[in-house]
């Protein structure tokens, strides 16, 4: 605290020798839209004395009384001269110029110009994001940031996100990356009922109030945020209002139809009979050729096979109600489809109105959207508004508002791991009938059926949610500023959840249950910047200051059952209250921060923070933490050598070093704990968790080295980035000996490594009066590997996958798949010698694969006509492997029950000499359906994900209807897809956790989507 506020007291102290100064100021900006531009040099002609416009495009020069003009500046812009002739306030607009590295980047606690910027950091624009049929923004990011991987859920809506910011960093820490709206540090995780599919809170967010999304991906760039930038930094900043605008009315509606990207494809009715008999078939033939020679229990073959078949045929006798229509295929029911929607229905509405002037400016918005997923009754709805209010109240006070309210409703189906899941219905059999003649879904034609859960169960659950900061800027002198910023995010869920009568779980009674969580966080930020006038060789940006963060959960549940009747759905009807609990848990950053930012004739750059932070996460002597990071930059582009280069038009080596941490644990995981426990019926304690006060922050240590460049008049720009990130002190769940009456121990153990190259490459193919053609492309390579957990294997939920040292996380540990006997159409494995054999018994457990992909990116190609405009726009994905969890039930010939099957099954082995790799169909006598690479796929894919076809009317058509702007476009998302996967490869059944993923069990592929969308600007 001393070192802060003396460190304050030094900027308090350079600011009085700049004070008594008669200031001329003004404005620049890019004469093409109006933008402001940062960074130019503004400078009395002929002499030495000058600066630099700040991140708003705002200058403030002291000059001498003889001076009778300046000079405007700034790479890629014609210079202009302007007469002083007595004026204080002196504005300019450039012409021409490489816009791109002018453009305002944000980071932590400031602004910077993309031509000063040291770090590594992705900005996606509004236009990338807006009027998209998504219900969260970072759908929209997929394919656009290098080194960023999403892999979204699955087809349903509202549904959680799996996001990774240069690999995975930690195995049982959190490694989502850290979200700061407008300054705020939101709530990310999942909220809610933890027995259900986790949800996303970040949907909260309306994309079309977003103006930008910066990724901060270095250390440099995201160590300000110290102790919970070891993931990334994903900085959101919304719209405001622009000054001396008039008054603008943006209204967008869109409308939008779906349906499934792809579907595996199921056996008919026909086919399904044929491989059942054909199974008891080969059971009958098994048995005759296994059974005792001293006491054989038939005398032909044929014998045998007659049995099995008997029994095969009582049991499809059985499924289709008592009668024989399975033998005519009169019932062929496609559960499949069952499971979707004709057409899943989008529908949006979004109205915003900006504008200000000198003094104020102003953004308010609503928005209204009702988006059908393409699985039965999910839906997921969202109500908001925004306002943004900025106002200057004079030369050195300006104050602030950004407000965001929003509710959400999402109707939820059960998780993928459930018979009442409307994804699960394609296990039942082509020949059970859906509805019985009165039009109620069949109870249990095979397994539950999901129709009935759909008719009389309820899961909804609403969100409101405000995130919000207020703020205040003063300006001691032009050089040095205060801001102070307090903001705030309220999260409040209820989930109330009904099963009628009818239902499996609640059948005869009824069941209820009731959530309440509330997640609220305070934060407040107060930093001073100081930008001293060092001349126009030297440019110094100063920012110290603190912040403080106070989060506290507080959750409640409560069930009941024997409700009297369906018609009353919450608990309150309930007879019997069952069960209830309550949850409270809070947690507090503390932290000082120091940036500066260095400029030596606009060509050596150089830049360090330094960050200390404490968690209440920690034990008392291990709260705080240090995290430095430092970065140089050199634009070679200035240099004598390459100034007058006729090719090279911009040229930036850059590189940087940081640490930064990590404490997304939980809550009091260094203490040693209990746990009330009432048994039987009696109040009591029992040993809950073991603790370590030792417990300390998780480090990830990175260096980057980058080169931006602009050739051949910027028609070919980019940005080349490589990276190293080694983590140490690992926060990892260590096993601990039963023994000790404690399954797991947090402690710190263990390193990992993330390195990795990113490309990001823009062309001008053609630039022409009417027609333009633009192509962006961005690439980005992983590898990742854990050095050492002290020789641990930590393993998955369902233990398909592990951390093992010396493999990259997540890799699919499980026998190798060898093919199918031709002789017998046995399954095949591989033993610990290398050879195949049939008895899984023997097969070697081995590394067989991995689901976190070696290459990511994205190719954007945008044309123009007129008022013509045309997006497409491609992400791909290679190397890594999708586990199809559901193989073992539905593509395995019925040796795991009678649930039909996939129709690759129609490829198995049916006589010796077959070669294939389905093994022998077979019911009583089928092959282990234990897991093996047989149901591992490769999951890279490339997918045509967005195809935008709009048109503008021209303004001289507008001006008699009195619009600023009208734009009609029809948009159509996850048209096309090149898989070797055998359904949808964008999906994950595991979007929590570090070292589960690429694991598909019944899960509801993506939407394909067709939009018709209408701005206009009044």
């Amino acid at each position: 605290m001393l070192r802060f506020f003396s460190m304050v007291g030094m900027l308090l102290i350079l600011s009085i020798f700049s004070f008594a100064q008669v200031q001329l100021t003004g404005k620049v900006t890019d004469a093409k839209d109006g933008s402001a531009l940062p960074g130019v040099t503004v400078k009395v002609k002929n002499s030495n004395v000058g600066t630099i416009t700040d991140a708003t495009g705002t200058y403030h020069l002291s000059v001498p009384s003889k001076a009778t003009t300046i000079v405007f500046s700034f790479i890629g812009f014609a210079d202009q001269e302007v007469a002083i002739a007595g004026q204080s306030t002196i504005n300019a607009a450039l012409q021409s110029g490489n816009k791109d590295l002018s453009e305002v980047i944000v980071v932590g606690y400031g602004t910077l110009a993309k031509r000063d910027l040291t770090g590594s950091v992705t900005k996606i624009s509004a236009k990338e994001i807006e009027n998209q049929p998504i219900s969260t923004f970072e759908t929209a990011l997929q394919g656009k940031a290098p080194g960023v991987v999403i892999e979204s859920g699955s087809g349903k809506v509202g549904q959680a996100m799996k996001i990774r910011i240069r690999g995975t960093s930690s195995i049982s820490a959190e490694s989502q990356p850290l979200y700061v709206v407008d300054g705020v540090p939101i709530v990310s995780a999942p909220q809610g009922d933890v027995n259900n599919d986790p949800t996303n809170p970040l949907a909260d967010i309306n994309p079309n109030d977003i103006e930008s999304v910066e990724v901060l991906k270095d250390a440099s760039a995201s160590a300000i945020y110290g102790a919970r930038a070891a993931n990334g930094v994903v900085l959101i900043t919304t719209k405001r209002g622009k000054g001396n605008d008039k008054t603008n009315v943006d209204l967008n509606l869109s409308t939008g139809w779906a349906k499934p990207t792809k579907l595996r494809g199921f056996l008919d009715a026909k086919e399904y009979v044929e491989l059942v008999l054909e199974a008891a078939s080969n059971d009958g033939k098994y048995a005759f050729a296994h059974q005792d020679p001293a006491n054989p229990r038939w005398t032909t073959e044929q014998q045998a096979i007659d049995y099995y078949q008997n029994r095969m045929k009582n049991n499809l006798k059985s499924l289709s109600g008592g009668n024989d229509d399975w033998q005519t295929y009169k019932t062929n029911t496609n559960w499949e489809k069952l499971a979707y929607r004709d057409q899943a229905h989008t529908n949006q509405a979004d109205l915003s109105i900006s504008g200000g002037n000198a003094k104020t400016r102003f953004y308010a918005s609503g928005t209204y959207s009702d988006q059908e997923a393409i699985v039965i009754v999910n839906r997921f709805k969202r109500y908001g508004g925004r306002l943004n209010l900025e106002h200057t109240a004079n030369e050195k006070l300006s104050f602030g508002l950004n407000l965001g309210v929003s509710r959400t409703e999402l109707t939820r189906v059960s998780t993928d791991n459930a018979f009442s899941t409307p994804g699960q219905m394609v296990a039942q059999p082509p020949i059970t009938k859906p509805y019985d003649a009165n039009g109620e879904p069949v109870y249990k034609p095979l397994y539950y059926n999901a129709l009935v859960e759909a008719k009389y169960a309820k899961d909804l659950q609403v969100t409101f949610r405000t995130i919000g900061n207020a703020y205040l800027n003063y300006n001691f002198i032009p050089s040095l500023s205060f801001r102070s910023e307090i903001g705030a995010d309220i999260y409040n869920l209820t989930d109330e959840s009904f099963l009628g009568k009818e239902t499996q779980d609640a059948r005869g009674i009824g069941k209820g249950s009731s959530i309440f969580d509330q997640n609220a966080t305070i934060n407040t930020n107060n930093y001073f910047t100081f930008n001293p006038q060092l001349g126009t060789d030297h440019s110094l940006s100063l920012v110290a200051g603190m912040s403080y963060l106070q989060n506290r959960y507080n959750g409640n549940w409560v069930t009941g059952e024997d409700y009297p009747t369906n018609a009353i759905k919450n608990v309150s009807g309930a007879v019997n209250i069952t069960g209830g609990s309550s949850n409270v848990q809070d947690y507090a950053f503390l932290s000082y921060f120091f940036r500066a930012n260095y400029n030596y004739k606009k060509k050596y750059i150089a830049s360090f923070s330094l960050r200390s932070d404490g968690s209440s996460r920690f034990g008392p002597d291990k709260r705080y933490g240090l995290f430095p990071a430092g970065s140089l930059g050199w634009v070679l582009s200035e240099e004598d050598f390459l100034k007058d280069s006729k090719w090279v038009n911009y040229l930036k080596l850059r590189a940087s070093y940081g640490l930064t941490g990590n404490a997304e644990i939980g809550n009091n995981k260094y203490l040693t704990l209990l746990q009330v426990n009432n048994y039987p019926g009696l109040p009591g304690l029992n040993a809950f968790q073991l603790g370590d006060p030792r417990l300390h922050w998780e480090n990830t240590s990175q260096v980057d080295v980058g080169l931006e460049f602009g050739f051949f008049d910027n028609r070919l720009s980019g940005e080349v980035d490589y990276y190293n990130k080694q983590t140490t002190d690992l926060l990892l769940r260590a096993n601990q000996p039963l023994t000790s009456g404690y399954p797991y121990l947090y402690t710190n153990v263990g390193k990992m490594e993330n390195k990795g190259v990113e490309i990001m490459l823009s062309s001008k193919n053609i630039v022409g009066k009417d027609f333009n053609w633009s192509t962006t492309l961005n690439l980005a390579y992983n590898k990742n590997k854990v050095k050492e957990i002290n020789g641990q294997v930590v393993e998955s939920s369902d233990r398909l996958q592990r951390a093992v040292e010396g493999q990259p996380i997540g890799v699919f540990y499980m026998p190798k798949y060898a093919g199918v006997d031709p002789d017998n159409g046995d399954e095949l494995f591989y033993d610990a010698s290398g050879k195949k054999t049939n008895d899984y018994t023997q097969a070697e457990y081995q590394v067989v694969g991995k689901s976190n992909p070696d290459w990511t990116g994205g190719l954007t190609n945008t044309f123009t006509y007129k008022g013509f405009d045309l997006n497409i726009f491609f992400s791909f994905v290679e190397g890594n492997n999708i586990y199809n969890l559901a193989g073992q039930y539905q593509s395995i010939g019925f040796a795991n029950g009678l649930d039909n099957q996939t129709k690759d099954q129609l490829n198995r082995w049916q006589k010796k000499g077959d070669i294939t790799d389905v093994p022998r169909v077979a019911y009583y006598t089928g092959e282990a359906h234990a897991p093996s690479s047989r149901w591992l796929y490769d999951g890279s894919y490339i997918r045509l994900k967005n195809v935008t076809l709009g048109y503008s009317i021209p303004k001289s058509v507008l001006s008699h209807i009195k619009l600023n702007g009208l734009r009609v476009y029809v948009a159509g998302y996850n048209l096309w897809t090149k898989t070797k996967y055998i359904s949808d490869p964008e999906v994950n059944t595991y979007t929590q956790g570090n070292i589960g993923g690429g694991v598909d069990f019944y899960t509801v592929p993506q939407a394909k989507t067709i939009t018709v969308g209408l701005n206009v600007k009044f």
